[in-house]
């Protein structure tokens, strides 16, 4: 009975024991044993790219390394400090952060010698930073602002202008360049404003401005403004401007007709109207009294065109030694399609005139007036001798038209055995897309020209902005009354209001 006893004093002295090693073993365990080693700040290199002391451009492109017994390299903090020699000051850059070890800086350079003093330092895991920065001391010529340009509008133009966007017209077409004259210096982008508003940064040369960034109204003067910045990112502080006036068409009028005719240009042996007879017959046959003289008055102004539906110009005079004038003016009536107008076109050599020194057949390019907005790819002319009697119309909705003998009273151009008959005429042996044939060649059935029957000369563009009417042949040597059936048959298709 007493050693039963014994055991369980020994046992509850056991157990005791027990948990007094394991209380000292968990309080001894959360005591350090030794202090902390303190954090190591990390070193910093800097290459000898470019070398000390040099006198180099105003951007250049530094490298640099880091080191950290202690743990790695987090990042990097840089900054550069400007001794402007010559205006006996300095500044100081802010420290900036980058994880990069190479960095193309464009150092602050607007006097006329600076001293540049570069400074980097690592930033170790820890947040420790080198108290002893990297450094390197180069000189640094005056920098000076790049110079920019407008091309194109030239100051004081004139543009139609809508208030949205077309299959045509995409806005004011701007055009810029700049220069910088630094050694090493270059223009990385460029900037335009209109009427004040916020500037557009851009690496374009070629932008279209929409009519939504103008200020109100869209009709009036406007200012375009332009500038630059050259890789030491210094931006043009003048920059260019120019000034330019936009027309809204109203299009509340029909048709106004311009009178490029040139009586005096006649062939000896036909008729010579006076111009108060061309006029009175173009009056006549699209029944109107709207007439606008090219020779006495000139380009008609946007502010008049852009008042009428539709466009007709006429040169029925036959040019020998230099073409008619509207290829020189091609730019306005480009300009008023665009935005919508309609363009009827008629005269003797009308599409030679736009390729005057080019032989015909020829193909016209993209790019140019007839092929892009007369839809017409390639062209002939006839001979010079006269036999065109006519012109059939096309597919029942056009009556044929014959040409009025009683003007060739002498006509001295003619193939032998004839009496009558134009030469010369402009075909239309290439038709581009969406476009019908209204009119065709037609000459006597004993004619040796046989190539030419039938063949294209009027020609009806459909567009979605605009539509377009081509004949090649003098609408004032076609009969009167077939002249008025005519123009009544191709003005119906215009659908004008």
């Amino acid at each position: 009975m007493r050693v039963f006893c014994n055991h369980q004093y020994l046992l509850k002295r056991l157990q005791l024991y027990s948990i007094t090693l394991l209380i000292v073993f968990f309080v001894s365990c959360e005591r350090p044993t030794d202090p902390a080693y303190p954090n190591l700040p990390p070193n910093t290199t800097i290459a000898n790219v470019p070398r000390d002391l040099d006198t180099l451009f105003a951007l250049q492109t530094l490298h640099w390394d880091g080191e950290d017994d202690d743990g790695y390299v987090a990042g990097y903090e840089y900054r550069y400090i400007t001794y402007r020699l010559i205006k006996n000051d300095s500044i100081v850059q802010p420290w900036k952060l980058t994880k990069e070890t190479s960095l193309t800086i464009a150092f602050l350079s607007d006097d006329d010698l600076n001293k540049q003093v570069f400074q980097v330092r690592a930033v170790d895991n820890n947040g420790g930073i080198d108290p002893s920065p990297a450094e390197k001391t180069i000189f640094t010529k005056k920098t000076v602002p790049p110079k920019t340009e407008i091309v194109k509008p030239k100051n004081g133009e004139e543009y139609f202008a809508i208030d949205h966007i077309s299959d045509w017209w995409q806005g004011i077409e701007l055009i810029f360049t700049a220069k910088d004259l630094d050694e090493g210096g270059g223009v990385i982008e460029y900037a335009w404003s209109v009427d004040k508003n916020d500037w557009v940064w851009t690496k374009d040369t070629v932008v279209f401005v929409s009519p939504e960034k103008f200020s109100l109204p869209l009709s009036g003067t406007h200012v375009v403004r332009v500038t630059s910045k050259d890789n030491t990112f210094l931006i043009d502080p003048v920059g260019d401007s120019v000034v330019v006036r936009f027309v809204t068409p109203t299009f509340d009028k029909k048709i106004l007709i311009i009178d490029e005719t040139d009586e005096n240009n006649f062939p000896y042996g036909v008729v010579r109207p006076t111009d108060a007879q061309v006029d009175s017959f173009y009056t006549g046959i699209f029944k109107i009294n709207e007439s606008w003289d090219f020779y006495r008055k000139g380009m008609p102004p946007r502010d008049t065109l852009g008042k009428y539906q539709l466009i007709v110009w006429h040169a029925d005079d036959l040019p020998f030694t230099k073409p008619h004038k509207l290829p020189e003016n091609i730019e306005v009536i480009k300009d008023y399609l665009n935005v919508g107008g309609k363009f009827f076109m008629s005269g003797w050599r009308i599409l030679k005139s736009f390729a005057w020194n080019d032989p015909f057949p020829l193909s016209f390019k993209d790019g140019t007036f007839v092929h892009d907005y007369l839809h017409i790819i390639t062209v002939n002319e006839t001979a010079i001798e006269g036999d065109c009697i006519g012109f059939y119309g096309v597919d029942g909705k056009f009556s044929d038209i014959r040409i009025d003998s009683l003007k060739l009273i002498d006509f001295p151009y003619i193939i032998p055995g004839y009496n009558w008959g134009l030469g010369q005429i402009n075909l239309i042996t290439q038709p581009g897309g969406f476009t019908d044939k209204i009119y065709s060649y037609r000459n006597s059935d004993s004619s040796p020209y046989t190539t030419y029957r039938g063949r294209a000369s009027g020609l009806r563009y459909y567009g979605s902005t605009f539509d377009a009417v081509i004949l090649g042949f003098p609408v004032f040597f076609i009969k009167k009354e077939d002249a008025t059936k005519m123009v009544d048959e191709i003005v119906k298709t215009l659908n004008l209001h």
